[in-house]
Formats: C-alpha cells, sequence, structure tokens
C-alpha cells in the first residue's frame, strides 16, 4: 500500500507519545505533522488539509472536545477522518468525542500493530467516501470535500466563488448552464451582483485552466468541455 500521498496529524500535549505514533506512522511511509496543542492543531489542519487527524481527548486549555468542534465547522475538513486518544477506562470521554463528531478512538497504551490497523481501516474508510465524490475531467481532479484542485498532479488554490464555478460546471460536463442557474446557485439569488461577475470569474478560470477548458454558449451561458 503506498501511504506517501496520505497526510496524519497528531494533536497531544505529551511529546513521548507524540513522538511515539509519529514514529511509528513516518516508518509506514505516511505525510505526518504535529502539534503539542489544539489551537495548533486547528492551525495546521487548515493548512494541510490532513486525511485523518489523530486527537488527544485531555490537554489543557483547549481539549480534545473543543477541538473537534472547532474542526468539524472547517468546510475543507468535512471528509477529514477524526480518532480520539483515550485512555482505556476513559469512558466518558470515548463517547464525548463520538458525541462531538468523531470517527473512532483509540486507547492507550498504544500498541504499533493495533495503531496502524485501525489507521489504514480508517483511511479506507475515507478512501471510500472520496471515490463518490471528487470529480476527475482529463489532468484535472476537483475534491469539493477539501476544496482542492489539482492539474497534472499540481495544487491549484482557487478563490471561494472561483471554485464553487467551476465544481458546478465540472459536475455535469457539456452541459450548458444558464447565466440565470450560475446566480442562483453560485450567488444564490438574494445577493446583488454586477452584470459582469460571471464573466470576470470565468476569465480569471481560464487564465488559470486554459481557454479552451469553458466554452461560451453565447446568449445563454457556459460549458464545461469534457472533449
Amino acid at each position: 500500500m503506498n501511504n506517501s500521498n496520505r497526510k496524519i496529524l497528531i494533536v497531544d500535549d505529551e511529546a513521548d507519545i507524540l513522538d511515539f505514533i509519529a514514529y511509528n506512522l513516518r516508518k509506514e511511509g505516511f505525510q505526518v505533522y504535529t502539534a503539542t496543542n489544539g489551537k495548533d492543531g486547528i492551525q495546521i489542519a487548515n493548512e494541510k488539509i490532513p486525511d485523518l487527524i489523530i486527537l488527544d481527548v485531555m490537554m489543557p486549555e483547549m481539549d480534545g472536545i473543543e477541538t473537534c468542534n472547532a474542526l468539524k465547522d472547517v468546510p475543507a475538513l468535512e471528509s477529514t477522518i477524526i480518532t480520539f486518544l483515550t485512555a482505556r477506562a476513559e469512558e466518558y470521554s470515548q463517547m464525548a468525542g463520538l458525541e462531538a463528531g468523531a470517527d473512532d478512538y483509540i486507547t492507550k497504551p498504544i500498541k504499533p500493530k493495533l495503531l496502524l490497523a485501525k489507521i489504514h481501516s480508517l483511511l479506507r474508510r475515507k478512501k471510500s467516501n472520496d471515490a463518490d465524490k471528487r470529480i476527475v475531467i482529463k489532468n484535472i481532479v476537483i475534491d469539493p470535500d477539501k476544496y482542492q484542485i489539482t492539474i497534472d498532479g499540481k495544487p491549484l488554490t482557487l478563490p471561494k466563488k472561483e471554485f464553487q464555478l467551476l465544481l458546478l460546471l465540472a459536475s455535469k460536463p457539456d452541459k450548458v448552464f444558464t447565466r440565470d442557474e450560475i446566480y442562483n446557485k453560485i450567488w444564490t439569488s438574494d445577493v446583488v451582483v454586477g452584470d459582469r461577475t460571471i464573466d470576470v470569474h470565468i476569465r480569471k478560470l481560464r487564465e488559470k485552466l486554459g481557454e479552451n477548458a469553458i466554452k461560451t454558449i453565447k446568449g445563454v451561458g457556459y460549458k464545461f468541455e469534457d472533449s
């Protein structure tokens, strides 16, 4: 199994546990990021968009439950798997973690083989979910959960409205979306925007994707070319 493209964030205030888990995951080839508190963990999660976050429940200042709640409010992390670290006797912490939106929990003391088995199981679950949502058209891959786009394997960062516009057009390649449809779906009918707003966003997308990626149907709207 190739783990080199899988990103895992570990958040724990105990240095020995942090180092132990990170060492075992790096041995398996994962990209590993670490944080010693919830605030730093949230910042790294926003920057790296990990596939999996391992989160200790008992941390000072901002505990794991509060951190999990904050992570769940980030749209780009919607498909990120979160698993808690809890002591074997901490049944309350396990239930609180699951109620906060965590996907699973790992009990201490941690055994490397069981840890890796759990990690692989959780990532298989995520891979199954991702496969249903990603859009792949020619050399472009759009991941709506992560707000990520890659072209020829290279990441492309788009502002929110450009991303939403591209996602809409690419969701049904070769379908012509009228200007009214685009306004209503991207800007919503209660938001007043200028007549040239769509044109400006289309122009910016073409600059980044190539002039032939999006076709103008005069007097009607736009479509994403899949040929």
